[in-house]
């Protein structure tokens, strides 16, 4: 079984005007580092990408790693709607410092496969680092299935690894296998907190998880105890997780219930996102303590 790794899609934070927090990100970045997590994953769906100005993506890039310092793994979303835009920023972050970018595809229309292909084969040429394939059907309309990630990752030697974020654990298993047959030390990782262990015992390497923004350090246990086969650790922390996943359908999207969480453990942050996301209610934030105190996280 190859070593499991445990990432964190990192929200960001902002102020009440809408700019960046450095000193409220440095915070959330200090909490997962000492944490234990392996790695962040700055600018991920969770830390509302979709939404930045590229001034504050650049700004993000070089705030993060600087303060890191090498620390931990520092993975980059760098993902727009202009495939010149992708490039640009994409090499913007290798060059600061970046262990690698991550990408998901054009959204809004469904894309064919050969345009799939097309988009990244541009993006794997240009990009002068290590690039992870970002796959998430519900948010761009399509699939990155696993022939066409073979076909890329047979043309492009960048291309190192794959977020599958997606409930069906069979898509990622035929991603794992189709793949790693030739490619041995792809790296697959799933992009739901429940799917961890499921992905490792499918030959993947673990998980990019949004709550472990909230309790890194269960999440490092968690893999601890994956990584020294201990099973009756990885099924106290998976019965822990599937409790943990209620947060997620308590506000649409999911990011400001992860704040609101965050700041009731105690994180030094403002829960302020991206307009048109509104900050957790009274009422979603009484349903955030419910679950938090049920897993004894108050």
């Amino acid at each position: 079984m190859k070593k499991a790794n445990f990432l964190t899609p990192v929200v960001t934070i902002f102020d009440e005007k809408g700019n960046l927090d450095i000193k409220g990100n440095q915070n959330v970045w200090e909490h997962l580092i000492k944490g234990g997590v392996d790695g962040l994953v700055i600018m991920g769906s969770t830390g509302e990408f979709f939404s930045m100005t590229t001034e504050q993506k650049k700004e993000l890039i070089n705030a993060v790693i600087e303060y890191v310092n090498k620390r931990v793994k520092v993975y980059i979303g760098t993902s727009c709607m202009r495939v010149e835009d992708t490039i640009e920023l994409s090499n913007f972050a290798i060059e600061a410092g970046a262990d690698a970018v991550m990408v998901i595809g054009p959204y809004y229309f469904a894309l064919s496969n050969e345009s799939i292909e097309d988009y990244f084969d541009r993006v794997a040429n240009e990009v002068k680092g290590d690039i992870y394939l970002y796959n998430f059907p519900d948010r761009t309309g399509y699939d990155l299935s696993p022939e066409v990630t073979l076909n890329l990752v047979r043309k492009h030697k960048n291309i190192v690894g794959f977020k599958d974020t997606v409930t069906e654990m069979g898509h990622t298993r035929k991603l794992i296998t189709t793949i790693t047959k030739e490619f041995p030390e792809f790296v697959v990782l799933s992009g739901f907190d429940e799917n961890f262990v499921h992905n490792i015992m499918c030959g993947g390497r673990g998980c990019i998880g949004g709550l472990s923004n909230l309790w890194p350090e269960l999440f490092a246990e968690w893999t601890k105890a994956v990584n020294e086969g201990s099973l009756e650790e990885i099924e106290r922390i998976q019965k822990i997780v599937d409790q943990l996943m209620d947060l997620y359908p308590i506000g649409t999207p999911f990011i400001p219930i992860m704040k609101k969480a965050m700041i009731l453990r105690g994180i030094d942050i403002k829960d302020y996102c991206t307009v048109p996301f509104l900050q957790a209610t009274e009422e979603q934030t009484a349903k955030i303590k419910e679950v938090m105190e049920k897993v004894g996280l108050l």
